[in-house]
């Protein structure tokens, strides 16, 4: 298990295009595959097949309204998250850290940052994301973060293996949804 990073060491910056293999990399390593299970965050149990795909990530890192975050240390890629503003709201997804640094304090930092930004540069009320519904662990740690569970939910694209190949039959999203406060 990797350290802590000192708060200095981290660095956030927002995705071009040549980062775009770097982000699927660390996506696919956070929640697909043997390698997931070195954090927590895992899907392997879930989902086989890919998280995510190069045409994707290009695709929201160039979209107009949209950004894909990054948190670096010494150049090192370290967590990524895809932020988009939707009206008052802004969405929140592709949330991934490094298997390793996963209980290190770079997701919270990194959750802290993207509120931070949707609040002071979009001006966005509501942060909402979707979590797989079976997921409670992960849930749980976003509820301690201020997220409440909507009682809404999507079903999961099953058929459509860019995003996975179930392993059950009884996934779908939930929306989790938190208040931003006007601190900038």
């Amino acid at each position: 298990m990797d350290t802590a990073v000192d708060d200095a060491a981290l660095v956030f910056r927002d995705a071009r295009v040549a980062d775009v293999a770097a982000i699927v990399a660390l996506v696919e390593s956070a929640y697909r595959g043997d390698a997931s299970r070195a954090g927590w965050t895992t899907e392997a149990d879930l989902l086989d097949g890919q998280r995510i795909d190069a045409v994707g990530v290009a695709e929201i890192v160039m979209r107009r309204g949209s950004r894909v975050l990054l948190a670096e240390t010494n150049s090192e890629l370290l967590a990524c998250c895809h932020l988009e503003k939707q009206g008052p709201s802004c969405y929140f997804g592709m949330f991934s850290v490094k298997p390793t640094m996963q209980a290190a304090g770079v997701g919270k930092r990194m959750l802290a940052e993207a509120e931070r930004l949707a609040r002071a540069e979009w001006k966005c009320t509501t942060m909402e994301m979707t979590v797989i519904s079976v997921r409670d662990e992960l849930i749980a740690w976003y509820e301690r973060r201020g997220y409440r569970r909507s009682g809404q939910y999507k079903p999961f694209p099953y058929g459509d293996e860019r995003f996975g190949i179930p392993k059950r039959s009884d996934l779908r999203f939930e929306l989790l949804v938190k208040q931003l406060d006007a601190r900038t």
